[in-house]
């Protein structure tokens, strides 16, 4: 079941949809899987409330949040994503290093054929054990297909592989998707990651009872706006999903850009782990000497968890070329390969310039990581989110394009050099 529309999918519309997928449906025990705080923006928690809301009376449900590597949500963040439907005691937090179990293997073989011979290991499966032994007769996997820079477009196996999977899975395909590199990657299906995540579904989640519900969103300001919404486990309704999001959220410039200012909003992004999609989904934008403005105001720390942060904070954000040589050369890099991925993805290897605009970390903090760094106080005064429009802006006779929310979208432009 899907609904695609030229106008936004209303609430009585995306209700009856939702009430339509449980038709025939007794499940005894449910889990739902959305995504965290980080995507506010994807509708997943409106969705995930109204699946609450109707399963609760009947059935014990569970609320998993896919956070792969990310910080486990807080209570107000709950109370704001899920509308104050779902209790805060409801949520299971995923640990991403130690509640896994292994379902199998994507063989060196299968890598090294995706991947044009760049990376020949193996590949554990490994999801939250409870996806196994719950016992949940119903699983229900709610999230935003959108350009992403590791797997293509984002969401349908991810959120189970990735967002509830181990460390082997999460290491493994971002390195593989640095190394293969993400200019060839982002916004397209049948990227080597997403081969990857459909061998693992083909041969090790057939067995699970899962039902995709994947979104396809813009947003202006708050308002989140719902244009795709595909119900059920296919991957052909994903194929749709992705088709959508391409015309919906990949905008195609018809030159590169100069200057870029992108605006982070401080309840979403608390860390250049997260922060760092306004390089990602720029940088295929941006002009070479190009300069790229971060408006960070909640911008606090640089990993997601306390190891993470201490790999960015020892190595920082140098370029691919010294990233690779220092992960031959340092253990605690090969042993956390998601980390090393990222340090490569949070660079313009020397393209563009990085300038962080930040409150909440000191300059030394980010010029160690190798960022530029202004006082968000500063940069506000010529760079005033509030006066600027999404697209091109005229500021004291300079022109630059402003970018409100660098999740939702992917910016290029045909003539930059990769």
């Amino acid at each position: 079941m899907y609904i695609i529309s030229e106008t936004p999918i209303t609430d009585i519309e995306l209700r009856a949809a939702i009430l339509k997928s449980l038709e025939g449906l007794s499940p005894k025990k449910v889990l739902i899987l959305p995504p965290d705080y980080t995507r506010m923006h994807s509708g997943a928690g409106k969705i995930t409330a109204i699946y609450y809301e109707l399963l609760k009376d009947n059935c014990a449900v569970d609320i998993m949040p896919a956070l792969g590597t990310h910080a486990p949500m807080t209570k107000e963040e709950c109370e704001a994503f899920f509308l104050g439907v779902v209790p805060y005691e409801k949520l299971i937090v995923h640990n991403w290093r130690t509640d896994i179990i292994k379902l199998g293997e994507v063989s060196a073989e299968f890598v090294s054929e995706v991947s044009e011979g760049l990376v020949n290991e193996k590949i554990d499966v490994e999801v939250n054990h409870l996806l196994i032994d719950g016992g949940y007769d119903l699983i229900i996997s709610v999230g935003q297909v959108v350009p992403h820079e590791v797997v293509g477009m984002a969401n349908y196996t991810k959120n189970i592989l990735v967002g509830c999977g181990g460390a082997s899975m999460i290491n493994a395909s971002h390195m593989l998707g640095a190394v293969f590199g993400m200019e060839r990657i982002m916004g397209k299906d049948f990227s080597p990651v997403r081969r990857v995540l459909d061998y693992a579904e083909e041969h090790f989640l057939k067995n699970l009872p899962l039902t995709y519900v994947l979104t396809v969103t813009t947003s202006g300001g708050d308002e989140v706006q719902l244009y795709g919404l595909f119900i059920e486990r296919n991957r052909r309704l994903f194929e749709l999903a992705v088709a959508e999001s391409q015309k919906r959220n990949m905008i195609h410039l018809s030159r590169p850009l100069e200057k870029v200012v992108v605006y982070l909003d401080g309840r979403e992004f608390k860390s250049t782990w997260l922060g760092n999609k306004a390089i990602y989904r720029t940088r295929m934008a941006i002009a070479a000497g190009g300069e790229l403005i971060i408006l960070a105001p909640g911008v606090k720390m640089f990993g997601e968890d306390p190891e993470n942060d201490r790999l960015i904070r020892k190595y920082g954000y140098r370029g691919r070329k010294k990233i690779l040589e220092l992960l031959r050369e340092n253990c605690d890099l090969k042993d956390n390969l998601s980390v090393a991925a990222h340090l490569i993805h949070g660079s313009s290897d020397g393209r563009f310039s990085i300038t962080y605009c930040t409150r909440l970390l000191t300059r030394h903090e980010v010029e160690s990581v190798n960022f530029s760094c202004m006082p968000y106080e500063d940069a506000i005064k010529k760079y005033d989110p509030s006066a600027l429009v999404d697209g091109f802006n005229e500021v004291c006779g300079e022109e630059l394009f402003y970018i409100s929310n660098p999740a939702l979208g992917l910016w290029t432009a045909q003539e930059v050099k990769k």
